[in-house]
């Protein structure tokens, strides 16, 4: 291990402090510890909140006071001097600032006086150009560097150099806004094997080094930097995000960034519409229970996010599309199945016949309501309803079959009568009846079942859905509905949903607010 020598200011006194530090094959330093600034600044930020208390004018003072007065710092010369005094001294080996103070001038308050950090690369007493950086706060660091080196690796640095005239050897950069990563990129630029200095960084370190390198036109850093992040893991939204947008900033400046934005997008000629349409199909045809389970959650949630994007209006599309290809499909199927469970020799069949064609409607029922649960996300649902009330060839065999097999299919009606009662999707008038004539018996005769079989199955929410459905037609035909479920209810109790709340509703339009109708034929007339 190699070290710098770190000349610095502190309260009044120099002091020199050795810090270890790596070093390359070819002997020279690299850039310095990170902790050397950390706890310049800490100390910095610490003198800062502190306040010094005025010198007490009078003859008899308490050995206290003096004694906290002895240790303030002197009067230091304004930021204009201290560039001053580093250019006439910046051949020598002297300390960065000269802590001697005259007696006679006032103590200044301690956040006035400037914290100096002095750096040398390279081999020791060959620097010929000191690069001075004023940071925030009054914070400087003095590097001893070589202007061979510098002008090889920066632009920035060979564009400067060159406009001097004469030579200066002193070099100053005002408003320098990360001190610390400014120092580990002039340091990186004595090392060949970037690669290797990088890798031992963190992804928010490499990004803070990757924008300095682009400020100081380091080719090499940047080059190094981009491979960095093209292989390493960017962990979280937040990261990949920040890596996006600092790698889409440089290939506005026209550095080929291709690499590291293959990770995000993608240049495949293949449409979305196709790979969504694949997804759906291994999801659809999934035999397994809990990874169909798991997998319809995951991509009910991805697709719920795309939907609050402000640019999803043509994925929507494309999305609607393929979802509605893969209903018609299921609903084929589903209807299919039925025929084959409603023979009349079904029952009287082996079990290995007759079991695998009972769990694939229930694999076709719970397809078709998850496909429907993405659709009322999408606020594309309509044609569903419309689809499903035209089922009367399935709702008629829905009779035949025992319970036990039939009642996945009354899940799909349920969902659908409480989409309508949210206002999830918006049906015709002649597609709500429709659908309330001809799925509404066969709902009544599962509702036992359902509430006793399916976990998820929510009564409240159904009922209230169903009542709000009915309560959207007109007022005829919300009487004939109610009381066809009135007779239902008054024989099936609590096996019958409870319609009381629409059914009150439609009682006071009905006897309780005649003044509506007689307006109305008032207004005809």
């Amino acid at each position: 291990m190699a070290e710098i020598r770190l000349t610095r200011v502190d309260q009044g006194q120099t002091k020199i402090r050795n810090v270890p530090i790596a070093v390359t094959p070819e002997g020279f330093w690299c850039c310095p510890s990170p902790v050397v600034f950390q706890r310049s600044l800490k100390t910095q930020n610490h003198l800062n909140k502190s306040k010094s208390s005025p010198p007490n004018p009078s003859a008899s003072v308490q050995k206290k006071q003096t004694s906290e007065n002895e240790k303030k710092p002197g009067t230091t010369k304004p930021r204009t001097g201290l560039v001053t005094n580093d250019q006439r001294t910046c051949s020598s080996d002297a300390p960065v600032l000269n802590a001697s103070v005259s007696e006679k001038m006032p103590r200044p308050k301690i956040e006035n006086v400037p914290r100096k950090v002095s750096i040398e690369f390279g081999e020791a007493g060959t620097s010929d150009l000191k690069v001075i950086l004023l940071g925030k706060q009054g914070f400087a660091v003095k590097l001893s560097v070589h202007r061979s080196i510098l002008m090889d690796n920066s632009s920035y640095f060979a564009h400067k150099i060159s406009e001097q005239k004469p030579i200066f050897p002193c070099l100053e950069i005002d408003e320098c806004e990360d001190v610390e990563i400014y120092v580990e990129t002039v340091g990186l630029m004595y090392c060949i094997e970037l690669k290797q200095q990088l890798i031992k960084q963190s992804v928010a370190r490499v990004l803070r080094i990757l924008k300095v390198a682009e400020q100081l036109g380091f080719t090499s850093c940047i080059q190094s930097c981009l491979e960095y992040l093209e292989a390493v893991p960017w962990v979280g939204e937040e990261e990949e995000e920040k890596v996006v947008s600092s790698v889409l900033r440089l290939q506005d400046e026209g550095i080929g960034v291709t690499p590291v934005l293959k990770r995000v997008s993608s240049h495949i000629s293949k449409p979305p519409k196709d790979t969504l349409s694949y997804i759906l199909e291994l999801v659809l045809k999934s035999n397994e229970e809990r990874g169909r389970r798991e997998t319809k959650s995951i991509v009910l949630k991805l697709l719920r996010e795309n939907n609050c994007l402000p640019s999803s209006s043509g994925l929507s599309y494309l999305c609607r599309e393929t979802l509605y290809a893969s209903c018609r499909s299921c609903l084929d199927l589903l209807l299919s199945l039925f025929k084959q469970a409603a023979e009349p020799n079904f029952t009287n069949k082996p079990v290995d016949y007759g079991e695998p064609v009972v769990k694939l409607m229930a694999i076709e029922a719970d397809n078709l309501t998850w496909l429907l649960d993405i659709l009322a996300d999408w606020k594309e649902a309509d044609e569903f309803a419309v689809m499903w009330a035209r089922q009367q060839e399935l709702a008629s065999l829905h009779y035949k079959l025992p319970i036990m097999s039939r009642h996945h299919v009354s899940t799909i009606t349920a969902r659908l009568f409480v989409g309508i009662g949210r206002g999830e999707l918006l049906p015709s008038k002649d597609t709500r009846h429709l659908l309330l004539q001809t799925w509404l018996q066969p709902l009544i005769n599962d509702y036992n079942w359902l509430q006793h079989g399916s976990r998820s199955f929510d009564r409240k929410v159904v009922e209230e859905g169903i009542g709000r459905t009915i309560l959207t037609l007109p007022l005829e035909d919300q009487q004939s509905i109610l009381l066809f479920w009135l007779e239902s209810f008054l024989k099936a109790g609590d096996n019958c949903p409870n319609l009381q709340r629409a059914f009150e509703v439609w009682w006071r339009r009905t006897f309780i607010r005649p003044y509506a109708e007689s307006g109305y034929h008032q207004q005809e007339q």
